[in-house]
């Protein structure tokens, strides 16, 4: 096996059999009761149980209590089990889900109060003082980039609002990124995912602030999930294919540093009103918006289409990923998965509420969110 090393924003063991340096890893650090966080669906399937045997030599349990959404009695039941365990490090296994939900249970096995308190924009936030449990982390789809982020995002299970929780001292201390992980993900997942991390890079491209280095990334990134990812959804075994989408998909989290737009404001949206996959919200969103966005950012536009291989100006990139879509399998409309106009009002005003479109290349009003999703609709 290759493994690469390289720190951007963490430390990173990439390729396929990263996933067997975990126990090493671990013991050199004198670390042996580890609780793996991971999710309901995984805990089903023998990729965690070879994972898990990865692990010899080391006292091992997991907590698989991460379904849909992160939410705040999520991280509770994950703490009581790394206390349970007296774990002394955390390893996040999955998606973006459970990996948000293991970020959250080493703060708060170190931390007393609520994990919303700790959401940036809580009225009383509090501050993260105590040094964490070791974290790494190992995805095993390659959409969020969640393994090289510096946020979690958690729901409140009554208003089904997500919160952010950011700051450096959630960053993994290493990220195994082993696209073998990946090698069983079915279709629908793939395609949902691979959107996600495309709108990632293209988003943090077109944000008006200030970052050339994660433009670089970004344009990049978009390039080399536009190749892939149509691959790695018709070749599901395709290891290369696989591995260039959970390269795209870190390169887009580590680029949205630079903030997103409002495609995330929709989609976040969608996932609190209709609890939407985040993923194939972003999917089914990204061209409508583009559309909206095309004569604030036609340049950066056709640069997109430039790389992703579209064509040379902002019409071409947004026809393309219609195309994409078409081809991968994600629907060119929300009323395919059952959206109605009757939603429009609490999406529109979600989205309004919502933070990502604040660094939008275009400005988003009511108005204009109203537009979107009727368009899309």
């Amino acid at each position: 096996m290759t493994i690469h090393r390289f720190s951007f924003p963490t430390a990173i063991h990439f390729g396929a059999g990263a996933r067997r340096l975990v126990r090493d890893h671990l013991k050199e650090r004198a670390l042996a009761r580890p609780l793996i966080v991971t999710d309901r669906g995984l805990s089903k399937l023998p990729v965690l149980e070879d994972f898990r045997a990865t692990l010899d030599g080391l006292d091992v349990a997991a907590y698989v209590g991460v379904f849909g959404n992160p939410t705040r009695d999520q991280v509770s039941a994950g703490v009581d089990a790394y206390r349970a365990h007296r774990a002394d490090a955390v390893i996040g296994f999955g998606g973006g889900a459970a990996l948000d939900v293991a970020k959250a249970v080493a703060l708060m096995s170190a931390h007393e109060g609520d994990v919303m308190e700790y959401a940036w924009d809580h009225p009383r936030v509090r501050p993260i003082r105590a040094q964490l449990p070791w974290f790494v982390a190992l995805p095993t789809t390659s959409g969020t980039g969640s393994e090289v982020g510096r946020s979690a995002v958690i729901s409140d299970e009554k208003t089904h609002v997500k919160k952010v929780v950011f700051n450096p001292a959630l960053l993994a201390r290493a990220v195994f990124a082993d696209p073998e992980l990946t090698l069983g993900l079915p279709a629908p997942v793939t395609a949902a995912t691979g959107m996600d991390a495309l709108t990632h890079n293209v988003e943090s491209y077109l944000s008006p602030a200030y970052h050339p280095l994660c433009d670089g990334i970004a344009l990049e990134g978009a390039r080399i999930a536009a190749r892939a990812l149509p691959i790695a959804v018709a070749e599901p075994r395709n290891l290369e294919a696989r591995s260039d989408m959970m390269m795209a998909s870190m390169m887009g989290a580590i680029a949205f540093q630079k903030d997103l737009g409002a495609v995330h404001s929709c989609a976040h949206a969608l996932g609190t009103v209709v609890d939407m996959h985040h993923g194939l919200a972003n999917g089914i969103m990204i061209d409508h918006v583009m559309r909206f966005n095309a004569q604030a950012a036609p340049a950066k536009l056709a640069e997109l289409a430039r790389v992703c291989g579209a064509g040379s100006d902002a019409a071409d990139f947004i026809s393309w990923l219609g195309a994409l879509k078409r081809r991968i399998g994600i629907p060119q409309k929300l009323s395919e998965k059952g959206v109605t106009r009757e939603h429009l009002p609490r999406l529109v005003d979600i989205a309004v509420a919502d933070t990502c479109h604040q660094t939008n290349p275009r400005p988003c009003t009511k108005a204009d969110f109203e537009r979107i999703f009727e368009e899309a609709i």
